[in-house]
């Protein structure tokens, strides 16, 4: 354990968790809603400092990130715990738990030293905090992040970004790029389905954008919850009102957690959100889950010259020259180090 970041101390011995926007009123022996930050005599620990209970060399594009050193291996990390407790959870195993001992539920010790020589020695460009909610093990990936940065790492937050102005505030000097998910534009949905509020997300999208982070957005499409027309495109409207350089994955869901009885996405709704996004007038647009499709490959919002062409998370062509302009009509290819040396 190590104790937290950002709390208060309260009074009869209570701690105000200022991590996410929940900010949890946490008493003595009590955790968080995360399940993942305790109260010991007034002091707020994060339990899981140290022991992730997933490490993984992965292509950055898994995140998804498609603008952001493409072609590159990211190596990523994950302790237990979620501040979101969505029906959907693609990673239920890992995020959601109740109970059980310390040991049974943490991982093996990785003090941050070890992750930045893991990263190096894999040959990864980059460290990801991912699977779960990296606001939950701030800490640790605050405290990797520093050293990642020194090392000449990238750092990168896989997020459901319900953190909050003061935690983007400590994490921003180390943190290059994020992709946030976007699950819905109803509040009604995020407080019955998932346990939040939308305009803690909103806000975090727009605040993490203006610190200079490199941002790109995620969206699961379920049949039922978020698919309507209307409500897909307040989606792209909104990432359009806060930066139309700001790519948007649309990704096909497949049955989970507690909504395994649900159908995966039809194509057809993918094609139409991804013709919505197009209307509303963002350069870069893709379609997740969906191995081989088209919409996978990045071309020039300018002229339409075919740039970056994947297939899965590989790499297949990069034509996107190391000034990071369109070889065709010279336009600005956003993104960050979009042709990296291997």
């Amino acid at each position: 354990m190590k104790e937290a970041m950002l709390y208060t101390k309260e009074e009869n011995g209570a701690a105000r968790c200022g991590m996410c926007r929940h900010t949890c009123l946490i008493r003595d022996g009590e955790k968080g809603i995360c399940d993942v930050r305790i109260n010991r005599e007034g002091r707020l620990y994060s339990i899981f400092y140290g022991k992730p209970i997933a490490v993984a060399v992965d292509p950055v594009e898994k995140k998804p990130l498609f603008h952001f050193m493409p072609g590159t291996k990211t190596l990523s990390i994950a302790t237990r715990g979620c501040n979101f407790h969505c029906d959907f959870c693609q990673n239920s195993d890992i995020s959601q738990f109740k109970g059980g001992s310390n040991d049974e539920l943490s991982g093996s010790e990785f003090t941050p030293t070890k992750i930045v020589a893991a990263a190096n020695s894999g040959r990864a460009k980059s460290i990801s905090y991912t699977y779960t909610e990296p606001t939950v093990f701030f800490e640790y990936a605050y405290d990797t992040a520093r050293l990642a940065k020194e090392s000449g790492l990238g750092n990168i937050f896989v997020t459901n970004g319900y953190m909050t102005r003061d935690a983007i505030d400590a994490i921003s000097p180390f943190l290059d790029a994020a992709n946030i998910d976007l699950k819905s534009f109803r509040n009604d949905t995020y407080r019955s389905v998932i346990g939040a509020r939308l305009d803690g997300v909103l806000d975090s999208i727009k605040y993490m954008k203006s610190t200079g982070i490199w941002i790109e957005i995620t969206t699961l499409v379920i049949p039922g919850m978020n698919d309507s027309e209307a409500e897909l495109s307040d989606v792209a409207n909104f990432i359009v009102e806060t930066g139309r350089d700001i790519p948007w994955h649309i990704s096909r869901f497949t049955p989970r957690y507690k909504m395994s009885d649900r159908q995966p996405t039809p194509i057809k709704t993918l094609q139409r959100a991804h013709e919505i996004g197009k209307k509303a007038g963002l350069k870069y647009i893709y379609i997740g889950n969906l191995p081989g499709d088209s919409s996978e490959t990045t071309f020039c919002a300018a002229c339409g010259f075919q740039l970056i062409e994947r297939c899965r998370y590989e790499i297949t062509l990069n034509n996107v020259p190391h000034d990071g302009n369109c070889p065709k009509c010279g336009a600005k290819v956003d993104g960050i180090m979009l042709k990296t040396k291997s």
